[in-house]
């Protein structure tokens, strides 16, 4: 038999169970809202990520279009993985900096700081994005040195105050004879200062030098002076790690995705091919002497069919190396060396005057780039367009055929320039449509106008950086007082601004 409560006593059981939820849900608000938020919840709800840099190339430092650098886009991706605005504070002082981590000024610091373990006490690094190394750079008028004892009775520059000189004081107990010179600069002046043979020997790190080898050639590197020490960020050791453990999610999921290292290209161009020093001394003085005639004419032209100047610059610069009335045996002239038919074809009427032939040249790279098949993506299309370039559509057209024929990938660059020299020889031009083509030369074309390309667009980066860091005039020289040994106690670190080892 089925057994009923009365109606009443239903309804005061539901009344008495709603005021008992209510309560409860109340009970568990005011729990709630009585509990701080954690860090995380802090950055969420102002909206904003508070992170203390130093102005510097590698750091942060601001371009044509804002903000840049390469430990900026790894911040700034960070902030955007979160929704949150970056906001970077400037401290060129090294104990203000950590000071302000460790008060909580700052939610962290991205300055191209080592994980030194004797920072680990109020501070937690993240795990380490970069390594780098003190090495030692001579010019190369000298003989190589291959160790510190070779380095003894001569003089080497270093940067004072700094993790350098800590370094070579250390090194002093094995070598009692071994001197420097402390001078306030930075790495790239102490590059400069050896280039030029102001100075015989320099303290620098290895991401400095890899970032600027190409700028000055007569710098060489000698040996590593320090073992490799880790870059990383440094954030207050706190018991509440929220915000840091995203870090190193954050941290983790670029390095497995390939976006650190794509970062890590973009700002140090670790994979430049060698370019000789008589070749790479030509350029940096074209650079200065020649190219800002044209400067103008190469952005107008690359502005109107949506280039980059730089490619352009790199392109007259193999083509021509920016003389406007450059010639050939083979009959192509002027800065972008046209043929006449080419010239022609462009509506140029004279190919030696610099404006028409840079417009000329700009046009027809755009029309390569057009008529590319679409499967052909990415870099790759600029990689087929510089072959076109050179040898033109149809010969790029047989290459790609006979890399097809021979298992290879008819869209990727790779692959093409090994088959590419093939028909220079009888038995694979006699079937190619366009007839024998000296193979070689599109891929040395490429090949060079890419690392041209690059160190144009790193020197010009540099510039824009001297031009928004610093004064006019403001160069290093020799006769920059040195510090004495007691000033090694000072712990404020000017070389932090390019990823020094602090």
């Amino acid at each position: 038999m089925e057994i009923r409560k009365p109606f009443v006593l239903v309804i005061k059981s539901m009344v008495t169970s709603l005021i008992i939820g209510s309560l409860l849900i109340a009970g568990s608000f005011v729990l709630v809202r009585s509990t701080p938020p954690t860090q995380l919840e802090q950055v969420l709800e102002a909206g904003e990520l508070r992170v203390v840099s130093s102005n510097g190339p590698t750091t942060y430092y601001e371009g044509p279009n804002g903000l840049t650098g390469f430990e900026y886009s790894l911040v700034k991706g960070f902030a955007d993985s979160l929704g949150v605005r970056l906001v970077i504070e400037d401290e060129s002082n090294l104990e203000l900096m950590l000071t302000g981590v460790e008060s909580k000024k700052y939610h962290f610091a991205a300055a191209g700081l080592t994980a030194l373990e004797s920072r680990h006490k109020n501070l937690s690094f993240a795990d380490p994005f970069m390594q780098i190394t003190q090495q030692l750079v001579y010019n190369s008028r000298l003989r190589q040195p291959s160790s510190i004892e070779a380095l003894r009775g001569k003089e080497v520059l270093v940067i004072a105050n700094s993790s350098h000189t800590k370094r070579l004081d250390a090194l002093r107990a094995q070598y009692p004879d071994l001197l420097w010179r402390e001078v306030d600069a930075e790495m790239i002046d102490l590059l400069e200062l050896v280039n030029k043979g102001e100075a015989d020997y320099a303290v620098v790190d290895s991401s400095a030098y890899d970032l600027n080898r190409y700028s000055y050639p007569k710098a060489k590197l000698a040996f590593d002076v320090s073992d490799p020490q880790d870059l990383a960020w440094a954030f207050p050791a706190l018991q509440d790690d929220t915000l840091f453990s995203v870090a190193q999610r954050y941290l983790s999921s670029i390095k497995t995705d390939g976006t650190l290292a794509k970062v890590t290209e973009e700002f140090f161009d670790r994979h430049i091919q060698e370019v000789t020093t008589g070749e790479a001394m030509a350029l940096t003085y074209r650079l200065e002497q020649r190219l800002p005639q044209w400067l103008e004419d190469m952005k107008a032209s690359a502005a109107e069919f949506d280039l980059d100047w730089q490619l352009l610059a790199a392109i007259s610069y193999q083509e021509s190396h920016w003389k406007a009335d450059a010639r050939s045996h083979t009959g192509v002239r002027g800065l972008m060396m046209l043929t006449k038919n080419t010239a022609k074809a462009m509506g140029i009427k004279d190919r030696e005057d610099p404006q028409q032939s840079i417009y000329g040249g700009a046009k027809y790279l755009r029309l390569l780039l057009d008529r590319l098949p679409q499967r052909i993506e990415g870099d790759e299309r600029l990689y087929f367009a510089l072959a076109a370039y050179n040898q033109g559509l149809g010969h790029l057209e047989d290459a790609r055929v006979l890399t097809e024929r021979m298992g290879g990938n008819p869209s990727k660059w790779d692959d093409v320039r090994k088959h590419m020299p093939l028909l220079s020889k009888h038995q694979y031009y006699s079937r190619a449509k366009h007839g024998y083509m000296r193979g070689w030369e599109p891929v040395k074309f490429v090949d060079n106008v890419l690392n041209y390309h690059k160190i144009i667009a790193w020197h010009q980066q540099q510039e824009e950086f001297r031009i928004a860091t610093t004064g006019a005039g403001n160069r290093i020289s020799l006769n920059t007082p040195s510090k004495s040994d007691d000033s090694k106690d000072n712990q404020t670190d000017n070389g932090a601004r390019n990823l020094s080892v602090l």
